[in-house]
């Protein structure tokens, strides 16, 4: 049976140029980066040299780039430690309400311990705005934090103008990237971005490995603490393996980026018309603003883990915002945020483009996805429109 993967903004496959620059560093240059022996400075130099090479794509200066796990440490290192180390010139935090849940719960627990956070709404199309952003800054405001691109509508934000803001009023900014880093051009500086999070498993590159850029003027204090890896900010052995093949990946994505985000578009927007002349379909998310590879639509009358399942059955690996696929009675936080009604929200379904797909690829998702929903409309419990 064929099978198709469109699935990319979950998880990516390891891109082979990626595997081949790791596999030394399992075995034959296995050496502790923190080992004054050869072995051990063969490992640095190979982190060093990865460090080097990330800065350089984001216009970042070497120090300013902290090695992590992934996305998630990164958003908790960025928001608790500017949280703490700020909190004698004020205890206010500025997020959205369509962040990821890797933002969104490190500023509920910080509002356990006597921070204040706002939470902005966002327009249909999941923007914010930024006037709102602006009157919700306050004497005790410390950090704003709003992702680069959403990782379900794919809407993409005006992170130079909020950092401009927030650059205005003195405030740090702090920009999740895990879906946009590799995808879209990212200038730290010129964005006034203070920090970035990006992780290496959403652009071909291994799981487990993630980074976070901290402007070297930051004020910022660790949150776990152990030999002082990581300029002090992320103690732990170093992933060497992971870490030399987020640099390749990351490489790899920077310079094709131009030529695969204008194919990945025809392909996006070509499948985008053809899914809205489907009777009752909505797209999610702006309709240009948003990244390449993202296609996010709900079906009315249809049930989004059983549209999973069908295509499933073809071959077809994809997402939804329904509450089946994150095992919660509540729907997307993103897709409540926009203003669909649950219904519209459990009917939902995330198609990610990658590399690999191609136009031959959607002609068959198409074409599967009429029939499965023209299927499972004759035997809808829901009310026919």
């Amino acid at each position: 049976m064929k099978k198709i993967y469109l699935d990319h903004a979950a998880t990516t496959p390891v891109d082979n140029e990626v595997l081949n620059a790791m596999m030394p560093y399992f075995s034959e240059k296995f050496g502790n980066a923190s080992s004054l022996h050869s072995f051990g400075r063969e490992a640095k130099d190979a982190l060093e040299a990865s460090r080097k090479k990330i800065a350089s794509l984001i216009n970042a200066k070497v120090s300013e780039i902290i090695f992590t796990s992934g996305g998630t440490e990164s958003n908790n290192i960025a928001i608790k430690g500017v949280a703490f180390a700020n909190k004698n010139k004020g205890n206010h935090i500025i997020t959205s309400k369509i962040e990821h849940h890797a933002v969104l719960e490190p500023c509920r627990w910080l509002e356990k311990h006597g921070f204040k956070i706002t939470y902005l709404n966002v327009d249909s199309d999941g923007l914010i705005n930024l006037n709102e952003l602006e009157k919700a800054i306050t004497k005790d405001t410390i950090l704003v934090s709003i992702m680069h691109a959403n990782n379900e509508i794919g809407t993409i934000q005006s992170i130079e103008e909020i950092g401009k803001i927030c650059r205005n009023h003195k405030i740090y900014f702090h920009t999740d990237a895990v879906q946009s880093f590799g995808k879209e051009k990212i200038d730290a500086r010129k964005m006034n971005i203070d920090l970035l999070s990006a992780s290496s498993h959403k652009l071909y590159g291994p799981k487990g490995t993630g980074l976070l850029y901290v402007g070297q003027d930051v004020n910022i204090e660790s949150i776990s603490h152990g030999g002082g890896h990581e300029h002090n900010l992320r103690s732990g052995t170093e992933n060497i393996p992971g870490i030399v093949g987020f640099a390749k990946a990351s490489e790899l994505a920077c310079k094709d980026m131009e030529k695969e985000n204008n194919r990945q578009k025809i392909l996006r927007n070509k499948t985008i018309k053809k899914l809205l002349e489907i009777e009752g379909t909505k797209l999610n998310g702006h309709a240009t603003r948003r990244l390449a590879n993202n296609i996010n639509v709900s079906f009315k009358n249809i049930e989004g883990e059983a549209l999973l399942i069908r295509l499933d059955e073809k071959g077809i690996a994809a997402s939804t915002g329904s509450a089946c696929s994150t095992k919660s009675l509540e729907p997307s936080h993103v897709l409540s945020a926009i203003g669909l009604k649950h219904e519209q929200a459990h009917g939902s379904l995330r198609l990610t483009l990658g590399k690999e797909n191609t136009e031959k690829d959607m002609d068959y998702v198409i074409d599967e996805l009429i029939k499965i929903i023209n299927s499972l409309r004759k035997i809808s419990p829901f009310k026919k429109f």
